[in-house]
């Protein structure tokens, strides 16, 4: 493990599981929590899943623009770029729950190879793919 020194360190706290309320430190965030309704739930608040994908596709387009001040040959990320995250959960067959995701960008402009090679730069980058690389299967894809 590569050790960091945090930049900056965000702090939430969670109240009742999945049907309690998540809140941030400095009170920016403030939700009600609820499992979906494939899951039992009403579906009527966030569930962990749809902020892990709220990040994580927000962190990865961060890491894609970022990777082009690294290297010049990339494209530049158009202003109407978008990244979607979809955040899957279910039985693991061993035992508990596990993740897989699947991000998908949109890059008006850019032609399919580029694009590619944009978003493997950013994976290169993203936090987010640092923590799951190895651990869930994320897939990358051209939208």
């Amino acid at each position: 493990m590569t050790p960091i020194t945090p930049v900056y360190e965000a702090q939430a706290s969670a109240t009742g599981g999945r049907d309690g309320r998540a809140t941030t430190s400095d009170n920016k965030i403030d939700l009600k929590l609820s499992p979906p309704k494939e899951m039992g739930g009403t579906g009527e608040g966030t569930n962990p899943e749809q902020l892990f994908a709220s990040g994580y596709s927000a962190c990865f387009l961060g890491a894609m623009k970022f990777a082009t001040t690294l290297d010049k040959s990339l494209p530049k990320v158009p202003a109407d770029a978008k990244v979607t995250a979809t955040v899957g959960i279910g039985p693991r067959p061993d035992k508990g729950f596990g993740l897989k995701v699947a991000l998908s960008a949109s890059l008006p402009g850019i032609d399919r190879a580029e694009a590619e090679r944009l978003m493997h730069a950013g994976d290169e980058i993203c936090p987010y793919s640092h923590a799951t690389r190895g651990n869930i299967e994320v897939t990358l894809t051209v939208a």
